[in-house]
């Protein structure tokens, strides 16, 4: 006998004719499409081949209103266009996708007073809570922010009711950079910080003094230039270390894109990389693998940062304590790094 498909319904289906054709409850239809029900996998079986057969979609307007929430968060990002953010964006997107809620994205440019505007309007937008990326504001505002609705924030160490945050080790990140290098053998180690005004980049220059001191390396502030984070403020960077005429056989930026800028800078100044200069990034973004040479970096887990995020929203939108723990720091070594040349 030859098995033929049930074709859809092309009528407008409803949560009750799906319960029906499962043979459950409206309810536990409901609660299986909010991601909070508690049933056995032959029940959830039974919804999604009910709902595929009768093509029904779900209203999250309608769920959101009868559960009196908008089933929508608020993201708070400095720059949608970042491609460290937007691995990060993309892992706040699938975590909160997975339970049927969307994410409203805005950003805030590193500005306090527009990631408050920016905060302002998503509450007026009704979202059940707020994921903020890092970001200027004050400790003190966003715990005043959570009195009003859940409140999540990445690179912050904060306690408070309805508030929780995830902070990522750029210390340790850049220390284990710094290690990298003197490992290999190099004692004149140049670095590109970030921008002073970022805890994030202050971080990672004290990282980066740590591990040289930790190999008996004296500080060298000549050593030194400040980028902002950007391709193009570690190519200038770059350029004005080696106008210094200080010596160096190595150079780690406090993120890839500026090491990216530095190796052109490099490269427009006939040395090579690494023969000449060895190059050491932060982040490990993707770009990184194909650049050339690939980029020895830190990963620094993006997607997991922002999927962690997600979660933790999702655990306080449920009246839960979330927990989690973002992966540490590690090193990734690639062809941009390797023992100094003994030229003289």
């Amino acid at each position: 006998m030859v098995k033929t498909s049930i074709p859809k319904t092309t009528g407008t289906s409803t949560l009750g004719m799906v319960a029906k054709a499962a043979g459950v409850s409206a309810s536990t239809v409901s609660r299986i499409l909010n991601g909070t029900a508690v049933v056995s996998e032959a029940k959830k079986q039974a919804v999604d081949e009910a709902i595929a057969r009768l093509g029904f979609v779900p209203n999250p307007v309608a769920r959101g209103l009868a559960g009196g929430r908008t089933l929508s968060v608020g993201v708070v990002t400095q720059s949608i266009d970042s491609p460290f953010y937007g691995v990060a964006l993309r892992g706040i997107e699938d975590e909160l996708d997975r339970v049927g809620y969307s994410p409203l994205f805005v950003s805030g440019h590193w500005n306090a007073t527009e990631e408050a505007r920016c905060i302002d309007m998503l509450r007026s937008r009704r979202v059940d809570g707020i994921i903020v990326l890092t970001g200027r504001l004050s400790d003190a505002a966003l715990k005043q922010y959570a009195k009003a609705l859940p409140m999540v924030a990445t690179g912050r160490r904060l306690k408070a009711p309805n508030l929780y945050t995830l902070d990522f080790n750029n210390f340790e990140g850049a220390r284990l950079a710094t290690g990298h290098l003197t490992s290999l053998g190099h004692q004149r180690i140049a670095f590109i910080a970030g921008n002073s005004e970022h805890p994030d980049a202050n971080e990672r220059l004290c990282g980066y003094r740590a591990g040289l001191e930790a190999a008996g390396i004296a500080f060298n502030p000549e050593l030194v230039a400040s980028g902002l984070f950007h391709e193009e403020s570690g190519m200038l960077a770059a350029e004005r270390l080696l106008d210094t005429r200080q010596r160096f056989t190595a150079l780690f930026a406090a993120n890839d894109q500026m090491a990216l800028g530095a190796c052109l800078a490099l490269q427009r100044r006939s040395l090579r990389v690494p023969q000449d200069v060895s190059v050491m990034g932060f982040d490990d973004l993707s770009i990184s693998r194909y650049s050339i040479p690939p980029l020895s970096t830190v990963h620094h887990p993006a997607y997991e940062l922002g999927q962690g995020a997600a979660a933790a929203m999702l655990c306080l939108l449920r009246g839960e304590k979330p927990s989690f723990n973002l992966p540490g720091p590690r090193v990734i070594a690639r062809e941009s790094t390797a023992a100094p040349s003994t030229r003289p």
